[in-house]
């Protein structure tokens, strides 16, 4: 490997900058693991691995602020907190359940599970023992120092450092702490003895989160540090398991370039957490769809809100029934919270209410609707997705946009032009009018939206999504001219193949398949098979009957051409 890159480097006819910029981004994996392998024992002091993970943390905050994610109250960091995880281990091994053992310091299983009142593998109790799992979740912790174990089980709660690995001074020597316990000691730090709820990776229960429990209850002598986990499902591209090393994954930059953060939580949001998240096409066109449904919802409400200005009107059963979906709905959405943070259903039983608000509002006119009814319903949703950091679209009754009543205005001029230019027949001023709507508002960010027989609702939407919208519309129209076009070239086509079958004499519609036949009666009918065998009754019936057929048509494509042969 090292000889092949180095050829590589060589060969390379570039400048050093060009080398740098277009070369070893390209070779970086490689790079990295040939140079840890080669020269990672040289590294001297721990600057290097605070500095990295400095830079990673900034990344990491930067995406979790793009994505609208709130920061954490406590941030804990390893390296910060050697002291407390140095305290934490010397209470586990004087309550007798980690020994000392050449530099290091391993957890006593064993001990463990045979005291009283402590169970080992609370949440995957099938595992325990299973040492193929145990180096699958510990990696190299697992294999390296094997020997100093007083079991295969036991795992390392602190190392004693190799060349090249960050290490600190210890009672032990000089080492650094092992994978498990830097997560209870840091949490002890900063929630306590008992935490309410702990959440991590399906992949995580063990042996990770199964000896975090055994170290936390070790060291406070208790049995119920967590009150619930909750474990995520993984996040898999395409149908396939994302993977670094398998080049099959996408970052969240890469994912905020296409949709927006919105757009990524309601699809999360339509996923029960505990299960396996497919990151596609097809689940984000579920997310734009939905948020679409919502979007629009909002932007009619506040149209409608706008033009009734708050005015009351007697419930008829219309009103009573709308109110009913939506205390019922209110309801459910509770119950769903509840059951396991049902986010899935949730957001389906929103979209229902809003198409049950749809519903209501084309079975009466515009003007007739209970607009504070429909603010109501509008302002709750808007609330629950709030809740889930994916509201965007206000529905706020308070001042209207000042722009708004001047677009309505204008609104107004254009319904009453366009009417007069239908009763004069005027199509260029038609045109027109449908050019303002459909080309040039929109680029100032407004919909307008006509209604037969009633009033242009007018919406303020942000300009690029009605760019989009007005591209997608025009790629929606191209496909259906194509699959019109397509479907009338099928027709042609077996117009002319049903021609080209009448044009064919009865007599000499079979002589052609000799595969299948090999004597024939005097009208050309077969008589006996490829094998020269004479055929069934019911397959001759069957052949009459299609020479029969064939004579009809073959007759009357003669008349049509006045009774002549071909």
């Amino acid at each position: 490997m090292c000889g092949a890159v180095s050829i590589c480097v060589n060969a390379f006819d570039g400048s050093r900058e060009q080398l740098i910029a277009e070369v070893l981004p390209t070779c970086r994996d490689v790079l990295s693991g040939m140079l840890d392998e080669e020269r990672g024992h040289t590294v001297q002091g721990n600057e290097i691995f605070e500095k990295l993970p400095r830079f990673y943390e900034d990344e990491f905050f930067r995406d979790m602020t793009s994505l609208n994610i709130r920061p954490p109250d406590c941030l804990t960091r390893v390296s910060e907190f050697i002291p407390e995880i140095i305290d934490y281990v010397m209470v586990i091994i004087s309550n007798g359940f980690a020994y000392e053992s050449n530099g290091s310091v391993y957890f006593d299983v064993g001990k463990f599970s045979d005291a009283e009142g402590h169970t080992y593998g609370k949440l995957v109790p099938e595992a325990v023992g299973d040492i193929k799992a145990i180096h699958e979740g510990e990696g190299e912790l697992s294999l390296s120092g094997t020997g100093d174990k007083r079991s295969p089980a036991d795992f390392a709660l602190w190392k004693l450092s190799k060349p090249g690995e960050p290490r600190w001074a210890s009672p032990w020597g000089e080492g650094r702490p092992g994978w498990h316990i830097e997560c209870s000691a840091m949490a002890g730090a900063a929630l306590g003895a008992q935490i309410d709820v702990h959440t991590g990776g399906v992949d995580l229960k063990f042996p990770h989160h199964d000896n975090e429990i055994a170290q936390a209850e070790a060291h406070g002598g208790t049995d119920d540090w967590v009150g619930s986990f909750v474990h995520s499902g993984h996040l898999h591209i395409d149908g396939c398991k994302m993977s670094k090393s398998l080049k099959n994954f996408v970052t969240i930059n890469d994912a905020l370039g296409r949709y927006t953060s919105r757009q990524l939580r309601l699809m999360f949001l339509l996923h029960a957490w505990k299960d396996t998240l497919d990151y596609s096409e097809q689940t984000m066109a579920a997310a734009l769809h939905v948020e679409k449904v919502f979007n629009e919802f909002a932007l009619t409400v506040k149209d409608i809100v706008r033009k009734l200005k708050g005015r009351f009107i007697k419930w008829d059963e219309n009103e009573k029934k709308l109110n009913d979906k939506l205390q019922e709905t209110k309801r459910l959405v509770h119950t769903s919270l509840c059951d396991s943070i049902d986010t899935r259903e949730v957001i389906m039983l929103l979209k229902q209410l809003v198409s049950d608000s749809h519903i209501y509002i084309g079975a009466k006119s515009r003007s007739a609707v209970d607009c504070n009814l429909l603010h109501q319903i509008a302002s709750w949703v808007a609330e629950i997705l709030a809740l889930f950091g994916a509201e965007d679209v206000s529905v706020s009754t308070g001042s209207p946009e000042t722009l708004l009543p001047v677009l309505e205005t204008l609104a107004g001029f254009r319904s009453r032009v366009r009417t007069e230019a239908r009763r004069l027949d005027a199509l260029r001023i038609l045109e027109e009018c449908d050019k303002l709507r459909d080309d040039e508002l929109p680029q100032l960010g407004v919909r307008l939206e006509d209604s037969e027989g009633g009033e242009t609702a007018v919406k303020l939407v942000d300009k690029d999504v009605l760019a989009r919208e007005k591209a997608e519309a025009l790629q929606a129209k191209v496909k259906r001219q194509m699959e019109k076009d397509a479907a009338r070239l099928r027709q042609l086509e077996l117009a002319e193949q049903r021609n080209a079958a009448r044009r064919v004499p009865p007599a000499e519609m079979f002589l052609q398949e000799v595969d299948k036949y090999s004597a024939f009666d005097e009208r050309g009918v077969p008589t006996r098979d490829a094998k020269d065998q004479p055929l069934s009754n019911k397959l001759s019936k069957k052949l009459l009957k299609l020479y029969e057929q064939q004579e009809k048509v073959y007759k009357e494509y003669l008349e049509s051409l006045g009774g002549a042969g071909e």
